[in-house]
């Protein structure tokens, strides 16, 4: 749940906040002047603060200098009804997230809020690297033990100890953030901000005005002053996701400060100075956007300071069986439950599987298998059928599943086909055992357990079904009673 404290001296405000943000993921607390506020945010430890910039006694501007010198990562919004003035430009300045405009409006409002507690989850959650998972209680971490995975450890670990900026590559899903979290985590920026922006999904028009900030009157729409990223990330670290997605604009306005530490906002001429640690991410192989012209080769050779790369899952299979116990235990932890288990089968499965979508896609498949599984196992059968090989030609080979319910006999023989087609490809695959194994799986699950009507299904006696159940491990696997 996330904390949001509320500081304006109207009641009216304080009321309309209590109705826009009746969550149950979200506990509002509200006081009425800065001095309140700043008496209830060490005991409350909020995740957010909204504040008024005008109120009686403390100002808004006073309370946002005390809050930072205590604690530089809690993020704080302003509100102004003076929209004209400078106040709200000089409290950016001083190191709030945002700002906003009263009387606000509710869609922007929410964006702006839930921004930033994605923000301050981003910051206040430590993400570990620890490859045998030696600690239980990790919120976040980066899970391997493959011979890939600990050079990546030890490059975050070099990268932490210095200023150096960071090109993490690899391709999407391998968890590029996780690392450059991991990085800012563990460095002596570790109290200051860490802000993350996504290159590929923010308008061509909109990045560079989010990244720099833009003056009054720059373009069409803009009638305010704005900071951007990069002023409200000042002492910090910012972490630009997808950079090979900039265009040749913006690529050069962020080789500047990559050069000097300064940049002019969008439509303004003043050089403004900033102490940004960058680490950027990238899906595409930037060496091939240099020689095609499509990436600016300075930029490139000061972002590749230190390279770390990302393998994709199917070359550290070896970590899949411990990805998959970390994600269960996270699962158990959300939900407030023990972790299921999960069947040999399963492993073997995600194991043989390619996953194009990497670690995310693990995750996914996992928390699906989660919802459709029945009971306190997780089994071949709950897994999605690209990853068993249900009903695709393209599927794994050796771990065959059938359709419930009666077949002809010419259903039956293209089943048969496309069962030697993957015996075909995979010379290892011991066809009859594996079909058999699967059968008196089905059967089983077909009969809730009941070991007499699967031998009536199967065709065989209940002592003939008791030694396959031996035989395959499947009394084990299923945990049948």
């Amino acid at each position: 749940m996330s904390k949001l404290l509320l500081i304006d001296d109207e009641a009216d405000v304080q009321y309309s906040f209590q109705r826009i943000f009746d969550s149950p993921d979200i506990e509002l607390t509200t006081a009425s002047s800065g001095e309140e506020g700043l008496r209830i945010i060490p005991g409350l430890k909020p995740d957010l603060v909204i504040m008024d910039v005008r109120m009686g006694g403390l100002t808004g501007l006073e309370t946002l200098r005390r809050i930072h010198h205590a604690d530089p990562k809690l993020l704080v919004i302003l509100m102004t009804a003076y929209g004209t003035t400078q106040t709200a430009i000089e409290a950016m300045k001083l190191g709030a997230y945002d700002y906003l405009l009263k009387p606000f409006d509710v869609p922007k409002l929410k964006e702006i809020v839930f921004n930033a507690l994605k923000a301050a989850s981003d910051m206040r959650q430590v993400v570990s690297y620890q490859p045998l998972l030696e600690k239980e209680d990790y919120e976040l971490g980066i899970v391997g033990r493959s011979e890939p995975m600990q050079q990546v450890f030890k490059l975050i670990g070099q990268l932490a100890a210095s200023d150096a900026t960071a090109l993490i590559s690899g391709e999407s899903g391998t968890g590029k953030e996780l690392v450059a979290r991991a990085i800012y985590h563990h460095s002596n920026r570790s109290q200051k901000p860490f802000l993350a922006v996504n290159c590929a999904a923010i308008p061509e028009q909109l990045l560079e005005s989010e990244l720099f900030g833009h003056e009054r009157g720059a373009f069409t729409g803009a009638t305010l002053q704005r900071i951007g990223k990069f002023e409200q990330c000042n002492q910090g670290t910012l972490f630009l996701d997808e950079i090979g997605d900039m265009t040749p604009a913006t690529q050069t306005k962020i080789l500047r400060v990559l050069q000097s530490g300064a940049f002019e906002r969008v439509g303004g001429n003043q050089s403004i100075a900033v102490d940004v640690r960058i680490i950027a991410a990238t899906n595409r192989p930037l060496e091939q956007a240099v020689a095609a012209r499509q990436f600016r080769e300075d930029l490139f050779y000061r972002l590749n300071v230190v390279r770390v790369h990302l393998p994709p899952l199917r070359e550290r299979r070896e970590d899949i069986r411990l990805l998959v116990n970390y994600f269960l235990k996270a699962f158990a932890k959300e939900h407030q439950g023990a972790p299921k288990s999960i069947a040999p089968g399963v492993i073997r499965a995600l194991e043989k599987y390619h996953w194009p979508g990497n670690v995310r896609e693990l995750e996914n498949v996992l928390r699906r298998a989660l919802v459709v599984s029945k009971g306190n196992a997780i089994l071949p059968v709950d897994l999605p059928p690209e990853i068993t090989g249900l009903g695709s030609a393209a599927g794994i080979p050796g771990t065959v599943s059938l359709p419930a319910g009666e077949g002809s006999t010419a259903d039956i023989a293209a089943m048969a086909r496309q069962l030697f087609q993957w015996a075909r490809r995979d010379p290892k695959l011991k066809l009859i055992p594996a079909v058999e194994r699967e059968l008196v799986i089905q059967a089983l699950k077909e009969t809730s357990g009941n070991q007499i009507q699967a031998a009536k299904l199967l065709g065989i006696t209940r002592a003939t079904l008791r030694k396959r159940v031996e035989k395959f491990g499947i009394q084990r696997e299923l945990s049948i009673t």
